[in-house]
């Protein structure tokens, strides 16, 4: 009935697994894992199990389309997409899925959450980042369900997923895409308050870096698909910033100030609203270069 795809790069998702299999063991149901080393440096080992398979690409495929292969090597009509790096945060988060499969919607998002316990210095940026964009309930992002879309955590059916036409290439960020294909194809989605804990906090410098590439794929995203509608703050402000012809202006404010909000990123208490504001400016300097 559901099959649980778990794409991985260089990550264990060992405690993932266990956590899985005790979860699964509480409910009656038909369900397959798989797992997909997307060409680690270091192969990721599994113990034998006779519900999970295992495997392993030849070379690094991306995340999109490492989940479009597993979601064609499934057996089941719902897919549950986990990222490696997350765990459950209920013992109900199995049953509330299975719940959601007897409606009549294509597709779940049970949404992102972070511990309360301060990382160190280096790794504020992405949690900071998280708790403030990510985290966020189901009642809020219900209203705009298309807006806040996070793929580590979701369930979609199978015909419905293989039918999308992703056609981009692979990059960072590609959330707003995804979301933007779901709203523009009407799929019909529901948010849940049925949240993964998100484990995999980057270093901020480098998190920093990763949004400069979420930036440049929604650049790709305005450049390539001009008409598909999209809920993201970042992307309209740009557009509007465009239209007016006035992106010399942030292109100016990130070759002057870029290296001092860097610095403040980095720091122990960094700001997301300069966060945004960095990106902004960003997009504006890459749009003119």
């Amino acid at each position: 009935m559901i099959s649980i795809l778990i794409p991985s790069y260089n990550y264990n998702v060992s405690n993932l697994l266990d956590e899985l299999d005790a979860l699964l063991k509480l409910e009656e149901f038909l369900y397959e894992i798989i797992v997909l080393d997307d060409a680690s440096p270091i192969p990721i080992e599994i113990k034998n199990c006779n519900y999970i398979t295992l495997l392993k690409n030849k070379t690094n495929l991306g995340r999109l389309k490492s989940r479009r292969f597993l979601a064609e090597k499934a057996q089941h009509n719902w897919l549950l997409f986990l990222d490696a790096d997350v765990l459950p945060k209920k013992t109900s988060f199995i049953k509330d899925y299975l719940n959601a499969t007897t409606t009549n919607l294509d597709a779940f998002f049970g949404g992102f959450s972070y511990y309360n316990t301060l990382p160190e210095q280096d790794y504020r940026l992405r949690y900071f980042y998280g708790k403030s964009k990510e985290q966020v309930a189901a009642c809020i992002r219900n209203k705009n369900p298309y807006k806040v879309i996070i793929s580590a955590n979701f369930l979609i059916k199978k015909e419905v997923f293989l039918a999308l036409d992703f056609d981009l290439k692979n990059g960072y960020g590609l959330d707003n895409y995804f979301g933007a294909l779901l709203k523009q194809n009407q799929i019909k989605v529901k948010h849940l308050n049925n949240e993964v804990y998100h484990l995999g906090l980057e270093k901020s410098v480098d998190y920093l870096a990763k949004k400069e590439a979420a930036a440049f794929t929604l650049l790709k995203l305005y450049k390539t698909n001009p008409d598909l509608e999209h809920n993201n703050d970042l992307l309209l402000c740009f557009s509007k910033l465009n239209r007016l012809k006035i992106t010399f202006f942030g292109a100016w404010f990130y070759k002057l100030f870029n290296a001092i909000l860097k610095k403040q990123l980095t720091s122990k208490k960094p700001s997301i609203l300069l966060l945004q504001l960095y990106r902004l400016s960003y997009m504006c300097f890459v749009f003119r270069s």
